[in-house]
């Protein structure tokens, strides 16, 4: 009996099992001695970002991200141009309305108070025979310096240096007053204490007062400086964005013209339109408002200190006149190893202070109006100069009375001299404030209008580019 034949194949094997993916790792069982792994959950971000690129992979999808790209950059566009332009419209508002105003006070301030000092000394060196102009004027400065000060303490904000200063010409200017009324009592009675008196006013009003006061005067200049910085700069952030907001609105508009031949999208063009008007308005607006404003500052600011340092310089020199004749040598400085009159060593001072501003006045005034009345403070301050010092060669002779007469006088006097010189700056002041306001008015009104118009046509622009991206979406369908 045969055997079968033998076969070379392998015996059939059992089928192998089907091969299986792992449990995903929230299904991951603990193993022994390790806690189970917690499920991996993805953030919101993450989940944001996938559908966005899943949606970017069709036309519609690439469309409703470039919808919301130019919605999000002209609305940016819009609101960065409110921002900026308001700031500085507001700015340039308070250096008209606010700031400049509260130099001028200051100025006014120092102005009443030297004023009310030289008034002092001319009524003292009068004495029965004061005029009631003089002893009007004087208890005008006083009144004026007090109202100035009731307004600056009103603007001021609480705990700031310009509050503590304020208090103190508030603290002083009655204790001023009454040393002077007391000196005016000794004087009529003829008692030579009256003179100790007034110096002692004179002491008070240049060492504490006008010093004070000149601070007060200084930080409301820095203030005003502050409004023009923040007022002039150019917004570049909003040029910026207005800049992307067009490229971006051409190049999209370019894409739909590749893929569609068609040469407008209405929407789009609509939305390009409101861009190109904010952004034209932008640049002239803040290009006008600044030339404005620099006008203001260069032919206003500069000759408005320059004229009331002129004025505060012709003031002291006319009290330490006065003074000189009411001391009588009493007070006496050291200069150059000699002993000189303590008051007419500080009106020469003064004098020679006098002549510089008002050379720099005449350098500063751009038009016949404004220059004309400096020309004639120029001449009064020169026939000063001549008069004073006649008047002191008499005061030096013992020729007291015949000084006296030179320096308060009825005619050719340095009294009527001086009075001219603070004529003359008063119209040069009145000048150069109406140049000073119709520049700034200009400056300021440049940007009127433009915060509010940038946010409307912002909002406009950007539904006109979403309007023009549905309008394409439709075709989808």
């Amino acid at each position: 009996m045969t055997q079968p034949p033998k076969s070379s194949a392998a015996p059939p094997t059992a089928p192998a099992p089907p091969v299986t993916a792992p449990p995903p790792a929230a299904t991951v069982p603990a193993q022994r001695g390790r806690p189970a792994v917690p499920p991996v959950r993805r953030t919101a971000f993450v989940e944001g970002a996938e559908r966005l690129r899943a949606a970017a992979t069709t036309e519609p999808g690439r469309l409703r991200v470039i919808g919301a790209v130019l919605a999000l950059v002209v609305v940016a566009f819009g609101a960065v141009t409110a921002w900026q332009s308001g700031e500085r419209a507001s700015a340039a508002d308070d250096v008209l309305t606010r700031s400049q105003p509260l130099s001028s006070g200051a100025a006014a301030i120092y102005r009443s108070l030297a004023d009310a000092n030289t008034a002092a000394s001319t009524g003292f060196l009068a004495g029965p025979r004061e005029s009631a102009e003089n002893r009007a004027r004087y208890e005008d400065d006083i009144r004026t310096a007090a109202s100035g000060l009731v307004r600056a303490a009103a603007d001021t904000e609480p705990g700031s240096p310009s509050e503590a200063t304020v208090r103190k010409l508030n603290r002083l200017l009655p204790e001023y007053k009454g040393l002077v009324e007391r000196a005016r009592v000794y004087n009529r009675q003829g008692y030579p204490v009256g003179g100790a008196y007034l110096r002692y006013a004179n002491e008070k009003m240049q060492t504490e007062m006008l010093p004070a006061a000149q601070d007060l005067y200084t930080k409301e200049n820095q203030r005003l400086d502050a409004d023009y910085a923040d007022a002039t700069p150019y917004p570049w952030a909003a040029i910026a964005l207005g800049l992307l907001a067009l490229t971006a609105l051409g190049l999209a508009q370019y894409r739909d013209y590749r893929r569609t031949n068609r040469v407008l999208n209405h929407g789009m063009v609509a939305a390009s339109a409101a861009t190109v008007v904010v952004l034209l308005w932008l640049v002239v607006g803040h290009t006008v408002a600044r030339s404005g404003l620099f006008s203001s500052y260069d032919h206003g600011i500069r000759s408005l200190n320059v004229l009331h340092n002129a004025q505060i310089a012709a003031l002291k020199a006319r009290g330490n006149e006065n003074l000189s004749l009411v001391a009588r040598g009493a007070e006496t400085v050291e200069v150059n190893g000699t002993k000189q009159d303590a008051y007419y060593h500080a009106f020469d001072q003064d004098l020679a202070t006098l002549g510089t501003r008002l050379a720099e006045a005449r350098r500063l005034a751009d038009d016949v109006e404004g220059g004309t009345p400096v020309d004639a403070a120029r001449g009064d301050a020169d026939e000063w100069r001549d008069r004073h010092g006649t008047a002191r060669g008499e005061d030096e002779k013992g020729n007291y009375q015949r000084a006296l007469d030179l320096v308060i006088g009825a005619d050719g006097t340095t009294g009527a001299s001086f009075d001219g010189v603070d004529r003359s700056l008063s119209r040069a002041l009145g000048h150069e404030q109406a140049e000073f306001d119709r520049a700034a008015t200009g400056g300021r009104d440049a940007m009127t209008g433009l915060p509010e118009g940038a946010a409307v046509l912002g909002v406009l622009g950007a539904a006109g580019a979403v309007l023009g991206i549905g309008r394409r979406l439709s075709e989808y369908r």
